[in-house]
């Protein structure tokens, strides 16, 4: 028995099964998939978060490690950082997938719950969560960055690497630091909200999305903050300019990034669509068709 599906085409009942599910999720359901994570996340002790977030700073040193690495054996190299840049997703590959808490993913899962009920309440809870996650995160890098300058594991060609890495960092003036900021924070929400909506390609979405915010040199707080740090214990830079340089206006950007426009913009996308659907459902328009005032026929 075949059914008529309004595009010239008569498809059964089975078919019509299979194009819903292979249909993708509605922007709602993704939505919803997002801010349950944040909830849950809002919902952690502060011991869970900070050990959590302690460790996803640990851990994102690795894609600062890695990238210098393979930048110092393709020294020389044609197009040698098309390939070291792929070494930058490696922590995050490491911190998503271990679900460690790490800042610029609850730039976006975590103010879903805040937009969509607002409130002190709320907003004084996702401060707690950011400043807890922000601050863990960025004391891993740190400890990491110092033990890899101090430990001297590697020979002297990967430390300048390491140097190098840094210094190309910092020169972006603060407005570039703030500009591309804003674009890795865009990013990493996009690919969080990627993320809710693919079982099966993770890894590939993860891998894409960072790779992308290396080769574009877009500035990261986190990863940003190993590098710099780095140059801190070098002696290079103080710590000052490491934070009034480097720091605010990358840390800004990518809350504007993550937040007020990936964020904002899907969240009104649901909400207006949300809105369109209760003003076209059944019951609303029978109360738009029949007056206020008029005269219900009863049985």
């Amino acid at each position: 028995m075949d059914e008529g599906s309004g595009s010239g085409f008569a498809l059964s009942r089975e078919e019509h099964r299979d194009v819903k599910n292979k249909s993708p999720p509605r922007a709602a359901v993704l939505h919803e998939v997002v801010r349950h994570t944040g909830e849950e996340e809002l919902k952690r002790s502060f011991a869970s978060l900070a050990w959590s977030s302690l460790a996803a700073g640990l851990t994102m040193g690795f894609s600062f490690l890695a990238r210098g690495a393979l930048q110092s054996q393709l020294a020389g190299v044609s197009a040698g950082h098309l390939i070291d840049s792929l070494g930058y997703t490696f922590g995050f590959l490491a911190v998503i997938t271990a679900r460690q808490q790490l800042f610029t993913e609850n730039t976006l899962t975590a103010v879903l719950p805040l937009m969509t009920q607002p409130g002190w309440s709320s907003l004084v809870r996702l401060l707690r969560l950011w400043s807890v996650v922000l601050v863990g995160n960025l004391l891993g890098v740190s400890v990491f960055a110092f033990g890899l300058l101090h430990l001297r594991q590697f020979d002297a060609r990967t430390g300048h690497a390491f140097l190098d890495i840094g210094r190309e960092l910092m020169r972006n003036t603060p407005f570039e630091m703030f500009s591309k900021g804003v674009l890795a924070g865009w990013i990493i929400a996009m690919m969080v909200w990627m993320l809710a909506a693919s079982e099966h390609s993770r890894l590939a979405i993860i891998v894409i999305c960072t790779y992308l915010i290396a080769i574009g040199g877009f500035t990261h707080i986190i990863v940003g903050s190993a590098e710099a740090m780095y140059l801190v214990f070098a002696h290079e830079i103080s710590f000052a300019t490491a934070v009034l340089h480097f720091g605010l206006p990358t840390l800004l950007g990518n809350v504007v990034g993550g937040s007020l426009i990936f964020g904002l913009i899907s969240h009104a996308q649901v909400r207006s669509d949300s809105n369109e659907e209760a003003g076209s459902s059944p019951e609303s328009a029978d109360s738009k068709a029949t007056p206020k005032n008029s005269a219900i026929p009863r049985n």
